[in-house]
């Protein structure tokens, strides 16, 4: 058998993919596939067509024709038997049998072609072994991967015991009378300072105090160190350079960045420029909020991944209940919660909160009564998670549609809807990536936007989101661009309604069940939010 190509073309002729196993001139092999769809009839039940020359061996594939041209004197049974494994190595590398699955997967697929035939002979080899020789796994590469994961975890663990260490320093200063920025040790119970340790849910708005105390600890040993080498002749001297930060602040203005103080700038990207306005928000939100002696703190985190065609990557709520009390004539008291949560919500309780009490009645409250809870500490009572991959689980959808406006560049559709309506999401920013030094023509939009420069970005900014504004649009178009130049699309917003509908209902004493005035808030925000 000598077989002289191998190609996937479309029904109507196209090549797509084409390798040829023998020395032949390029106008011949293109002279032979040209020849293919004008040999085909209609109405015949064979797959294979001669000539004077050559034999044409094909399979039909959905939309696409997998290809085998051979010499007339080769093995007809042959043919088919090596048109059967072509056929199987093409679902392998191409996760659909469509043009552009082909060619996005052309190398892998030729890879493949040359492990079945060499020199126009079939090797005798079967789908699993084309996949292992493809796959070209390296013993060395493996060791090197052990070893740098090795490397890897050596690194943690020093940082590790190096956190630790600043840990106890923090403590003996502490004891010895400096600042106390820590969190309850091992008293009242064992609560940490966040209440659940390390698996704690973090956000911006609040650290925990192991943090807090290892910033404390650098700080002053820097500045221990400042205070004691001699000062000298060309130091930097504050304000020393302000001529310098002027003109560098009048260069970004002109570059079209707005300037709103000399707080440090926030890195380049998307993901930065969303990430840093849903802080703010939270930032405006906490601050305006009258804490009572017994306080309550709800915060809830998205994590998002989206399709741009539709479906959810990836969904996840987290959230954790913080507890602060300031007065310990309220150290005693049982935390009532409603029992109206997201369905399929997993909550778990601190350890040292009674489960049974919490399964019984959602009330939380300490396993020993007679104990009071930490003061002046925020402490961690209860967390929970929520994982979906169902469409309706999304509180906003955002539907981005670039197409093709003939002149090399694109049209650009972008709309959100509502999903959550219970919810009211403020300080929306959507930021769509642009292709670089290509300035938007926005043509129609809800709320406002603005063009970064330097971070080559769109931001559409949409102060509210509710049940009565509860959709917009914008379109705009780019020249010289293509579809793929807008995606990932990242979203930031803040809500004072929490997601998961985990809501305090009444805080009582323990002994005398008198009701505790007490205050909460509720922060709901994005860790991630993208459309890719």
């Amino acid at each position: 058998m000598v077989l002289i190509a191998a190609a996937v073309c479309t029904k109507n002729g196209k090549v797509i993919l084409s390798r040829q196993f023998v020395e032949m001139t390029k106008a011949r092999i293109e002279g032979l596939l040209a020849a293919f769809p004008k040999l085909m009839t209609a109405g015949k039940q064979h797959t294979y067509v001669e000539t004077d020359s050559v034999r044409y061996v094909y399979q039909p594939m959905e939309k696409l024709y997998m290809l085998l041209i051979t010499t007339k004197a080769s093995n007809i049974l042959e043919d088919l038997e090596t048109l059967r494994l072509f056929s199987k190595v093409i679902p392998e590398y191409s996760h659909s049998l469509d043009e552009k699955e082909i060619v996005e997967n052309a190398f892998n697929l030729i890879f493949a072609f040359d492990e079945i035939v060499a020199l126009g002979y079939r090797e005798s080899v079967n789908l699993a072994q084309i996949k292992t020789f493809v796959e070209m796994d390296s013993h060395e590469e493996k060791v090197y991967q052990a070893v740098r994961q090795t490397q890897e975890r050596d690194a943690r663990q020093k940082m590790r015991e190096k956190a630790k260490e600043l840990q106890r320093q923090r403590m003996e200063a502490s004891k010895r009378g400096g600042p106390s920025l820590g969190g309850m040790g091992g008293r009242s119970g064992g609560f940490s300072a966040d209440g659940f340790g390390s698996s704690g849910v973090s956000s911006s708005s609040g650290a925990p105090s192991a943090n807090i105390g290892i910033t404390s600890i650098d700080v002053d040993t820097k500045s221990k160190a400042a205070a004691t080498k001699p000062a000298s002749r060309n130091a930097l001297k504050l304000g020393g350079k302000s001529k310098d930060v002027d003109s560098f602040v009048d260069q970004l203005k002109n570059e079209g960045e707005k300037i709103a103080n000399l707080a440090p700038a926030a890195p380049a990207g998307s993901s930065s420029a969303a990430a840093s306005a849903s802080a703010a928000a939270k930032a405006a939100i906490a601050s305006d909020i009258h804490k009572e002696s017994v306080h309550l703190k709800i915060e809830d985190k998205l994590v998002v991944r989206l399709g741009r065609d539709g479906g959810v990557q990836q969904f996840e709520n987290s959230g954790l209940l913080t507890l602060r009390i300031t007065d310990e004539a309220y150290g005693r008291i049982l935390l009532k919660l409603s029992p109206n949560h997201t369905q399929g919500l997993q909550l778990q309780t601190h350890p040292n909160v009674d489960k049974e009490l919490f399964k019984s009645r959602t009330t939380i409250g300490l396993k020993n009564l007679g104990k009071p809870f930490p003061l002046n500490t925020d402490v961690g009572v209860l967390k929970w998670r929520f994982v979906s991959q169902d469409e309706s689980a999304v509180p906003l959808t955002i539907n981005c549609w670039p197409s093709d406006n003939g002149e090399g560049g694109c049209d650009v559709n972008i709309e959100y809807e509502l999903e959550a309506q219970q919810l009211e999401l403020q300080d929306v920013a959507i930021v769509i990536p642009l292709p670089m030094n290509v300035q938007p023509s926005v043509a129609e939009y809800d709320g406002t936007y603005n063009y970064d420069l330097r971070k080559h970005v769109l931001q559409w900014h949409i102060p509210i989101i509710d049940a009565a504004n509860k959709s917009g649009s914008m379109e705009f178009s780019c020249s010289a661009s293509i579809p793929g130049d807008f995606f990932p699309l990242q979203v930031s917003f803040v809500s004072k309604t929490p997601y998961a509908g985990v809501v305090a209902q009444d805080v009582v004493q323990v002994d005398s069940e008198a009701a505790v005035k007490y205050s909460s808030e509720s922060i709901l925000f994005v860790e991630k939010y993208e459309i890719v």
